[in-house]
């Protein structure tokens, strides 16, 4: 089980702005340490695993943040809605679009997703397979 996933960042600063447009809107709540920050997702009655936490830091190295090439971080929305909303709130926090939300037609037919990079070039893809919404053949 993944207990968390971390991404670099020069600018805190803009790095919040564009999380913080996105993620405490699936859940997530931030809490600052030392200048980083951490999104949380609290853990439900009766969750026997705490979700994976999601970190936005500087390199520990002190050298310039880069993006991994191949590298993508998923974030599970309830809705299509839902995805379309966060794509746009994440372009309008500072955010590159990769892939407006829509089917694509290599994934199953209820896999809704975005896909955008954050400020420091980061993949991030927002998606939804909710069974209540409309699927692609439909």
């Amino acid at each position: 089980m993944i207990a968390y996933v971390t991404v670099g960042a020069d600018d805190i600063a803009r790095a919040e702005r564009f999380y913080s447009a996105l993620l405490p809107k699936l859940g997530y709540q931030l809490e600052k340490y030392h200048g980083d920050l951490s999104y949380i997702l609290p853990r439900q009655p009766g969750q026997s695993a705490a979700p994976p936490d999601f970190y936005v830091k500087s390199p520990f190295n002190g050298r310039p943040a880069s993006a991994g090439n191949g590298t993508m971080i998923a974030f599970e929305a309830s809705s299509q809605q839902k995805v379309r909303d966060l794509h746009a709130a994440a372009l309008a926090a500072g955010g590159i679009d990769e892939g407006q939300p829509g089917f694509r037609a290599s994934y199953g037919p209820q896999f809704y997703v975005g896909y955008l990079r954050d400020p420091h070039g980061n993949k991030i893809a927002l998606f939804s397979s909710n069974p209540d919404d409309p699927g692609r053949d439909g």
